[in-house]
């Protein structure tokens, strides 16, 4: 159900005419920045804003800006999507909306012993962890069930299949960002490998969880000596990593000691394959019997679940998205839109083509046709994916007058404090604003809330599309730091 359309266009209007009686050069220390990293000013797009709309009597005027720099260009906003994605979710889906995974026994128990199959159905949950999937095979445990006749089936039809190559991005399949969504999402599709030095051993022992059935993964990793023993630099590649094959994982190389005790996430090299191996792995880990296969399957038509596995809440949820800009997590929320019952034209199985028609068409209902973004999957991990400042702006002064305000607003990384933007410890703006970031080859990208010390608060949006890019973040940094002191006038 689209809740809060009441509120109206003009909530967050910003009128051409309040855009031209605003600022409209970079400030000072914002255009040093840029020139310092050898950008020119045209690769910045800026809007800097009240939060709430100016209101006389009875009416809500559109805000005049305190900074509109190219605030109609359609820009790359990298992560910073992801701000689109969470709020319109809360509104589509309700801050205590969760998921379920349904568990089915497809047979008869007795004496320890499923006769049939166990039915795991994923509906899209986003944070099935190792965690949370010890629980359900525990739960099927209680039930009375040890070993299991016949196979183990993955339900995985809730989503339209995925062809997403997790290499086609940025050529980098194994690093956990790239994990392409799926109904049964476990553990984002990653491991993670812990490297403990034990220098009376001479090597360092190698832990992986989740356990993985049907991989051999060896158990230690020499000790480095000489000058690799000294400093820790790169270490991954001092391993000498093979993960050519999907049933095994060497390490040619050795570990440097000075390194200490080092976790490495890894998305794991067949990610098809993973669901199987992670459900199988732990099964067995628990002490499970299972005398057929893992495989994929549907839940037969007209049986009841034996019980349900219940998601954290979308509030919870946005709050890994946003703090910690997981995309895979976000690409699951986006699908999540075109599976849940918003509207009766959605079906199964949930795409992203017709989330974008969802969130399009939410966005029309919310702020019309005006600087409709162009989506793609949700994520912002994206070349395609475009922005204009003045469509985010909007936005982000809607969602300041809306009943998901507190949900959204603590979901995004707080200035010096945490998630993405902890390393801005010491900085003027520390604890001082809620920000989402991204960051993309060629794009670098920043928006959200910057409270002052008398109660008001500004919406800053800023966005650098350019090959060197990178190198704008004190650009970003500037703008923030102009905000909040020109905020105080």
């Amino acid at each position: 159900m689209l809740r809060h359309l009441t509120l109206g266009l003009l909530t967050c209007g910003i009128s051409a005419a309040a855009l031209a009686q605003s600022q409209t050069s970079l400030p000072a220390e914002v255009r040093a920045a840029l020139e310092r990293a050898r950008l020119p000013q045209n690769a910045m797009a800026a809007l800097v804003l009240e939060a709430t709309p100016t209101t006389q009597g009875s009416k809500t005027s559109p805000t005049q800006p305190l900074l509109s720099w190219r605030a109609d260009a359609s820009m790359n906003p990298a992560s910073v999507m992801k701000l689109v994605t969470t709020y319109a979710s809360l509104e589509l889906l309700g801050p205590s909306y969760s998921w379920k995974t349904p568990v089915y026994l497809d047979g008869s128990i007795s004496n320890g012993v499923l006769h049939g199959n166990l039915v795991i159905q994923g509906r899209g949950d986003p944070k099935l962890v190792m965690e949370r999937l010890w629980l359900l095979l525990h739960r099927v445990q209680s039930l009375g069930v040890q070993r299991i006749s016949g196979d183990i089936v993955l339900d995985r039809s809730a989503f339209a299949p995925n062809a997403q190559d997790p290499g086609d991005f940025d050529g980098e399949p194994l690093r956990p960002y790239n994990a392409s969504p799926d109904a049964l999402l476990i553990n984002y599709k990653s491991v993670l490998m812990t490297f403990t030095p034990q220098p009376s051993r001479g090597l360092a022992s190698i832990s992986m969880d989740p356990p993985l059935a049907n991989l051999t993964l060896q158990t230690s990793v020499p000790l480095a000596t000489g000058k690799d023993a000294s400093a820790c630099g790169n270490y991954r590649a001092t391993l000498a990593p093979d993960f050519s094959s999907p049933d095994r994982i060497r390490f040619l190389g050795s570990y440097p000691p000075a390194c200490g005790e080092k976790v490495w996430p890894l998305a794991y090299a067949d990610p098809d394959s993973f669901a199987a191996r992670a459900v199988l792995g732990l099964w067995q880990d628990m002490g499970g019997k299972l005398d057929g296969r893992v495989r994929d399957g549907q839940a037969s038509a007209g049986l009841m679940p034996a019980f349900e596995m219940t998601s954290p809440s979308l509030a919870e949820v946005i709050q890994n998205i946003n703090k910690y800009s997981n995309n895979v997590m976000a690409q699951q929320l986006f699908l999540t839109l075109s599976l849940a019952p918003i509207t009766t034209q959605v079906s199964l199985p949930a795409s992203i083509s017709a989330s974008r028609e969802v969130l399009a068409a939410w966005w029309r209902a919310r702020f019309g046709e005006q600087d409709l973004p162009l989506m793609d999957n949700g994520s912002g991990l994206s070349r395609q994916a475009r922005i204009t400042p003045q469509a985010l702006g909007r936005m982000l002064q809607a969602a300041y007058a809306s009943t998901s305000m507190p949900e959204l607003m603590a979901s995004l990384p707080i200035a010096g404090v945490d998630g993405t933007l902890k390393r801005n410890l010491g900085q003027p703006s520390e604890g001082l604003a809620h920000l989402k970031t991204g960051s993309l080859r060629d794009v670098t990208a920043l928006a959200g809330y910057v409270h002052l010390a008398n109660g008001r608060r500004l919406v800053v949006v800023a966005m650098i599309n350019h090959a060197n890019a990178g190198a704008g973040k004190p650009a970003l940094d500037a703008l923030v730091e102009w905000a909040l002191r020109e905020g105080k006038r």
